[in-house]
């Protein structure tokens, strides 16, 4: 794991040299192909090295992070195009790059919370640097309060574990469980903001509006994956305990996925839409956690990987028409389908795969988590219904809202897609639908 810690500790001089910006694209690349080949697919610990390792969970959300940088360097052309600082701006998300690499592939606890919450700082600055509109500087306040003040009894709780313990590796966590309630509360609030969880979810909508392109992108893709992936690792600690308390995470998740679809349906910027969809889409996956069977945490893991691919693609497409635009309000945003068909085939590849069509990794883990929760109790069996129902109604109305209708009669002129766009959407969409051939690594990684 060190070797390719040290490619990027030696890229960030790379940073600050005149027209690096796809150079830097292609060392991502490079890196994620280098990456891709050190798995081995089974289920133990591999490229062990001092406290780094990787296991199948984590390599997935690496190979994730790897692909989603690269991505979000293509889509950011125009920071580059207008000279728009983008010499920091690399800066930034290369740091943000390693201090994601350091999180997954940490194998103690407390060298997890540590790159945890370090990796809110490079995305402080993007949302704060490249936003767009001064109320970014409240969103970026909104991000790090939220997080910060449900990380810190997280840290208690790490300390108290390891007073008892004298471990904190994730290889030990199956011999020692906990029986405290307070402790339980402690160690997951932070990974449920992380999600985030219905009720503490009210920071998302606000960063991602405010974020760059790119910001979203991160934002969707990888770090609301930190909460899963957290609670997938810490749920090994309370896997006796959460019997009689994930009753309230489940129910709170389910109702709180269902009332926010009804609130995507009242949207009428594309961003916060897409925003919206994603906390009820990690909904179901905190529901599919909290169950603790086999189902839940496959379902939910390859949800992860599924959402990360496809929200992401869809704020590049939000994206993409904002900068043609210079609106994301979706009465702006009407019948480009006329100024831009070919962008009209991503729009639909993308809308489909957010509603969970096959052949999708959506699809894949929404059966999964439905299967996890209906083997819990039958009476999910009525909001999954719901949520899946209303998942296809907002990205319906998403789609045929910004497709379709008549044209706004203030668009005067308009390009298509560069051949950029349609590579960026392609490399989101590819894997997206590429990945159910080998749906076992998701399925058998536990």
């Amino acid at each position: 794991m060190l070797k390719l810690l040290m490619m990027m500790l030696f890229m960030i001089p790379l940073c600050f040299k005149k027209n690096s910006f796809w150079l830097i694209q292609f060392m991502f690349i490079l890196m994620t192909f280098i990456f891709m080949l050190l798995g081995s697919f089974n289920y133990m610990w591999m490229n062990v090295s001092y406290f780094f390792g990787s296991d199948l969970l984590s390599f997935g959300l690496i190979l994730l992070s790897f692909w989603i940088c690269f991505l979000m360097i293509m889509a950011s052309g125009g920071v580059f195009m207008m000279n728009n600082f983008y010499k920091l701006f690399l800066f930034f998300l290369l740091v943000l790059m390693i201090l994601l690499y350091c999180t997954f592939s940490s194998m103690n606890l407390f060298m997890f919370y540590l790159f945890f919450e370090s990796s809110l700082i490079p995305t402080l600055f993007l949302i704060l640097g490249w936003g767009y509109q001064p109320e970014r500087l409240q969103a970026g306040i909104y991000l790090l309060f939220y997080t910060l003040f449900a990380s810190l009894p997280m840290l208690i709780g790490i300390f108290y574990y390891y007073n008892y313990y004298m471990t904190l590796n994730y290889f030990f966590f199956n011999n020692f469980y906990m029986f405290n309630i307070y402790m339980f509360i402690c160690m997951i609030f932070a990974f449920l903001v992380k999600m985030p969880m219905y009720l503490v979810h009210l920071w998302l909508p606000k960063a991602h509006v405010e974020a760059p392109v790119s910001g979203s992108m991160i934002l969707a893709g990888i770090l609301l994956k930190l909460g899963g992936y957290g609670l997938l690792r810490v749920m090994n600690l309370f896997i006796y305990m959460s019997k009689s308390c994930s009753y309230l995470f489940i129910s709170i998740s389910l109702v709180g996925g269902f009332l926010v679809s009804l609130v995507c349906l009242r949207q009428t910027d594309l961003k916060i839409l897409i925003a919206y969809s994603s906390v009820a889409h990690m909904g179901m996956v905190l529901g599919g956690i909290m169950t603790l069977n086999c189902w839940g945490f496959s379902g939910s893991y390859s949800m992860m990987i599924a959402h990360g691919l496809c929200s992401s693609g869809l704020f590049c497409l939000a994206n993409i028409s904002y900068e043609r635009l210079n609106s994301r309000s979706m009465f702006m945003n009407k019948g480009l389908i006329n100024l831009m068909p070919s962008m009209t085939l991503w729009w639909f590849l993308l809308s489909s795969s957010n509603m969970a069509a096959p052949p999708s990794m959506n699809l894949l883990g929404e059966i999964s988590l439905l299967n996890s929760l209906m083997s819990w109790t039958w009476m999910t069996m009525i909001f999954l219904m719901l949520l899946s129902f209303f998942s296809a109604v907002y990205t319906l109305y998403l789609f045929s809202f910004s497709q379709h209708g008549k044209i706004y009669s203030g668009k005067y002129s308009c390009s298509s897609g560069f051949i950029r766009e349609y590579i960026l959407l392609f490399l989101h969409w590819f894997p997206l639908n590429l990945l159910i051939i080998k749906s076992n690594l998701f399925m058998l990684w536990i």
